[in-house]
């Protein structure tokens, strides 16, 4: 059976600092009275910060493209139903 891995859901990103080559990213997550706080920290070596970036910034490309399509599909005639989850790997 596989290990399930801990999961976070963030709004955003509160703060983040670099020291002794290491990012840390303090993910948070917005509360009714609109103040974030913190959720979970994103840790990565810097020389991987570059990586990480440009493939988030990909996934956002691929998402908004796939959002773009199924709205294309839903406004033709024959359209059908949005899809309400996508996969990318």
């Amino acid at each position: 059976m596989a290990e399930r891995l801990p999961t976070l859901f963030c709004d955003g990103i509160i703060e983040a600092n670099v020291t002794h080559g290491v990012v840390r990213i303090t993910l948070g997550q917005v509360m009714g009275d609109g103040k974030a706080v913190a959720c979970g920290q994103l840790i990565l070596p810097l020389a991987q910060i570059a990586g990480t970036a440009n493939a988030m910034a990909n996934l956002v490309k691929q998402v908004q493209e796939r959002i773009q399509e199924a709205a294309k599909a839903q406004a033709a005639p024959e359209g059908g139903q949005t899809p309400s989850a996508f996969k990318f790997s």
